[in-house]
């Protein structure tokens, strides 16, 4: 399939094109295109398909669009390209496919071409994609920005193909083209400056000068400034005759300024992708005008600081005619010592033409000296891989002429407080980057032969631009070499950082990260380790608090500091991650520097910090559950949730640190940990529907369990394991456990546990259809619920009663049942027992053909379903709204339940339910496309 973007929105399949729907519709096309290849969140969609405007019910608008344009866009095995992910959509295609992103494709390509005869090809090929006005027919704030952007890149396209030509002798059969162009962009000096050297190569020497004096005045009344030095010398060299502009071959105009300017920067990066926001950026630093401009591009080592300074100010160059000065100030050198400011300025002071003789010898007269000599030059200051904002000050020009670029693994808080400083961070490349930066190192052809493993490649490297050149040229040198067998040593987490060391300070990641980590004092070390260790994605400052056994606030000012440092990231307020492979690094650097004792008091110490919490936090989600024996430190942990809601926020945000916790735990033979845990998450795991998750961590527990030859925890682990196996449908591994949790509980004589054995014998039974079975085991679960005086599950016990009388069409019975189930749950505030007593009063009114009261019960259920964060039950409950809906006529009502529906089920993998739904919602649409034919 191709799609285009760059006009009109289209999709073809080879020659045939794919109707993607009206407007809005394309509009959603067009949104995932833009980032083809990644995941988009809905909201994301909303935004940029209608702007702040979206209307009542965006996101079932939304998932309608969604699911047109996944019916449409399907490969030739009918596998659909649009496919739902955690957090959004992906539109699972190749980037090269879209026409605006093979436009930037061969646009790079180009730049970085050596022969101006392939590159002007190239840059043709890529202006011949456009068709018209790139993202037609859509006017929303986000697609009228993407219009802008792409607008600038064709312009800049058609001025760089331009130079091409020039240099080639093309003048003549340009002249209209760029008469156009110069008259379409007044004030774009560029254009000028071509159509100036066109008309002077072509004999029309006074028409070349009118047009620079036309163009000068046109800044000066709309901008109040005068020609760039480029532009000014080009004037100058065609007055005077300069017969170096005639010849084929010479350089456009913006490549020739002062022979005596100093030209320090090294050269431009071989390989550059992506960073287009902070190349915006820094352009915007540029033009500050009256201010000295500053940037500070900051992230952690291999994250590509240099190579994006080097790549902006060669491309860039033009704007600082005056010269360029270019200093590493070995800040973060593995083989040396920063450089003092006063050796830098001595080299400064050199390329500014000042004979050594004549440099003064200290700092202070180093400094006005220098400042003196650049003040109103243009010109281009770049301080790499600077230590501190103390060696940079002295280097600093005072002229607002100048801009100054400074790279480092610092924040350099002080630069941007007293200075203005624009801070640049950066982070790590996204995934579709990631994979262009290694295909435009391997070459194409190598990455197409195993595409499988240079995607494990690119995911390995996790977006470091160091780590994927180094992989890039381990495949180079050992040509023969399978990237299969790469991406296997780069599989393996305990060697991954061996695999990235290429035998050279300048390629090795680990030589990167220790000069960071050396710069640390012991008490910071210690933390970046501990931090290494610890498991999960990310954590948050309480937990840290935990793990090194210290106060908030100097946890907070420690995680501070770590992150200016650029080796953690607080990616959302509150909670910190590293970098993947960084993560790797301070594990290593902790297994090597801390005592073994002191990793396993720290382990410890979180490992009961998130168990307690997690227990806690069940505790208000599900006060009616029979508590479990605790560790009295345990009881009410410091930072624990106060109510349901924020119990419910604690799990989401740590639920996969709870899972890597627990998988850690079972590896250390940590036994009544492992199936506390399990316990504890029990609950959220169901409202959530983290079902495979849940059956993972209770196996586990039943072995933990066994091994501490505890018999009351193993048959509770039994039973919480047969429960998770009936909604995944393994009825006989149900029975089985449920069946050695009734005898456990037998055994002990522990009637709770029976009773509640019996009422998930019932719902392995309804699962599988049999509800007599289903029946009589909720009769059992009632009677013995009956004798122990706990009116929550008594409760529970009458609603699963009423629940399958129901089934089997007793509707008068069930609902005498279910009204006693709901007065009880109503007096004991029990919410989740009120949620499913009232969605089974809905069922009852609604077989019994009362919809009024069948809708009443179902909202009441919906309502109560998504206060407690229930989604899993929440979907259900939405699909059997939806079919009252349909019922008395309210049809719009009912496909928007559905759809709501269908969402969850995706969600959360519910691929049957999903299907049924989707039945439901092709069987409404085709009844209106035949009502209207009719």
């Amino acid at each position: 399939m191709e799609f285009r973007l760059l006009g009109s929105i289209e999709a073809h399949a080879g020659e045939t094109p794919i109707d993607v729907g009206h407007a809005r519709q394309r509009g959603v096309l067009a949104a995932l295109l833009v980032d083809a290849g990644e995941v988009v969140r809905a909201d994301q969609l909303v935004e940029r398909v209608w702007g702040a405007r979206p209307p009542q019910r965006a996101q079932s608008t939304l998932y309608s669009y969604l699911s047109r344009l996944r019916r449409a866009l399907t490969t030739g095995s009918g596998q659909p390209l649009l496919r739902r992910r955690s957090g959004g959509y992906l539109l699972a295609i190749d980037r090269l496919a879209v026409d605006l992103h093979l436009f930037r494709h061969l646009c790079a390509q180009a730049r970085s071409a050596s022969d101006d005869d392939a590159a002007s090809a190239m840059l043709g090929e890529a202006l011949g994609l456009w068709r018209g006005t790139a993202f037609a027919d859509l006017d929303t704030p986000y697609f009228n920005l993407q219009r802008d952007a792409t607008d600038q890149e064709r312009l800049a396209a058609e001025l760089d193909r331009c130079d091409i030509r020039l240099r080639l002798g093309h003048h003549g059969e340009l002249l209209a083209e760029l008469l156009t162009r110069a008259e379409a962009y007044p004030l774009d000096e560029r254009a000028t400056g071509q159509f100036m050297l066109a008309l002077f190569r072509s004999g029309r020497v006074a028409d070349a000068l009118a047009h620079y004096r036309l163009t000068r005045r046109r800044l000066s009344e709309e901008l109040g400034s005068d020609p760039s030095m480029a532009l000014q010398q080009l004037h100058e060299r065609i007055i005077a005759g300069d017969p170096v502009l005639n010849a084929a071959g010479a350089p456009a105009p913006r490549a020739r300024l002062l022979v005596e300017a100093p030209r320090q920067l090294p050269a431009p990066p071989a390989v550059f992708v992506g960073r287009a926001w902070e190349m915006a950026e820094l352009d915007r630093v540029a033009d500050t005008g009256d201010v000295l401009g500053i940037a500070v591009i900051g992230g952690t080592g291999g994250i590509g600081k240099t190579s994006l300074a080097l790549h902006w100010a060669h491309r860039n160059i033009d704007r600082f005619p005056a010269g360029q000065l270019y200093v590493d100030l070995r800040g973060f050198d593995p083989a040396g010592n920063p450089v003092p400011a006063s050796v830098a300025l001595h080299g400064f002071l050199e390329a500014l033409g000042v004979a050594p003789t004549e440099i003064p010898a200290d700092l202070p007269s180093r400094t006005a000296l220098y400042r003196s000599l650049v003040a109103g030059r243009r010109m281009l200051v770049l301080l790499d891989n600077a230590n501190s904002t103390a060696q940079v000050e002295p280097l600093l020009p005072g002229s607002p002429d100048c801009m100054v670029l400074v790279t480092g693994r610092r924040q350099f808080a002080g630069l941007v407080t007293a200075f203005g400083a624009r801070p640049l961070a950066l982070d790590a490349l996204p995934r579709s980057e990631g994979q262009e930066l290694l295909v435009h190192h391997l070459g194409w052809h190598r990455a197409a032969r195993e595409p499988e493993a240079a995607a494990a490649l690119v995911a390995h490297c996790a977006g470091l631009p160091l780590a994927t050149s180094i992989v890039a040229a381990r495949a180079r040198i050992q040509s023969g070499l399978p990237l299969a067998v790469l991406a296997e040593e780069l599989g393996d987490r305990s060697a991954r950082l061996d695999a990235l060391d290429a035998d050279d300070l300048n390629a090795d990641l680990r030589a990167v990260f220790s000069s960071s980590y050396q710069a640390l004092d012991p008490d910071l070390a210690r933390m970046f380790g501990l931090l290494g260790d610890a498991p999960g994605p990310d954590i948050s400052l309480s937990a840290v608090a935990e793990l090194t056994g210290q106060s908030a606030a100097r946890t907070r000012v420690a995680l501070r500091r770590l992150t200016a440092a650029y080796l953690l990231q607080e990616h959302v307020a509150g909670r910190y991650r590293m970098h993947d492979l960084v993560h790797l690094y301070a594990a290593e650097r902790c297994a090597h520097d801390q005592p073994a004792a002191v990793v396993g008091s720290a382990r410890q110490r979180l490992a009961s910090f998130y168990t307690g919490i997690a227990l806690a936090a069940d505790r208000l989600l599900s006060p009616q559950r029979t508590a479990i024996t605790m560790d009295p430190a345990r009881a009410r942990p410091s930072g624990a949730p106060t109510d349901a809601a924020a119990a419910m926020a604690w799990f989401e945000a740590e639920h996969r640190c709870l899972l890597a916790l627990h998988r850690e735990v079972v590896e250390h033979g940590r036994h009544a940990e492992a199936w506390q845990l399990a316990w504890s998450l029990d609950t959220f795991q169901w409202r959530r529907g983290y079902l495979h998750e849940r059956v993972a961590m209770l196996q586990a527990a039943i072995a933990a369990t066994e091994t501490l030859a505890n018999r009351a925890a193993l048959a509770l682990n039994h039973r919480l394991l047969g429960r998770a196996y009936v909604p995944l449908g393994q009825h006989a591994r149900a029975l089985h456990h449920l069946r050695q949790a009734t005898a456990g509980y037998e055994e002990a004589g522990d009637a709770d546990g029976q009773a509640q054995t019996q009422l998930n014998l019932a719902l392995a039974w309804e699962h599988v259809g049999d509800y007599r079975q289903a029946l009589t085991h909720a009769a059992a679960n009632l009677r013995i619920r009956a004798a122990l005086g706990n009116p929550a599950r008594e409760a529970e016990a009458l609603n699963a009663l009423g629940w399958y009388h129901a089934r089997v069409q007793d509707y008068e019975e069930a609902a005498r049942y279910c009204h006693r189930a709901l007065a009880l749950c109503r007096e004991q505030g029990y919410r989740e027992g009120e949620a499913y007593t009232s969605d089974s009063l809905g069922y009852i009114a609604y077989h019994s053909g009362r919809p009024a009261p069948a809708l009443r019960h179902y909202l009441d259920a919906l309502r109560l379903r998504r206060e407690l964060g229930d989604t899993y039950e929440e979907a259900d409950t939405l699909v059997h709204l939806g079919d009252v809906y349909r019922a008395v006529g309210r049809t719009a009502d009912a496909l928007s339940a559905w759809r709501e529906a269908l969402a969850l089920y995706e969600e959360q993998h519910r691929a049957r339910q999903a299907a049924s739904v989707l039945d439901k919602l092709v069987e409404v649409r085709a009844g209106r496309v035949h009502e209207e034919t009719a």
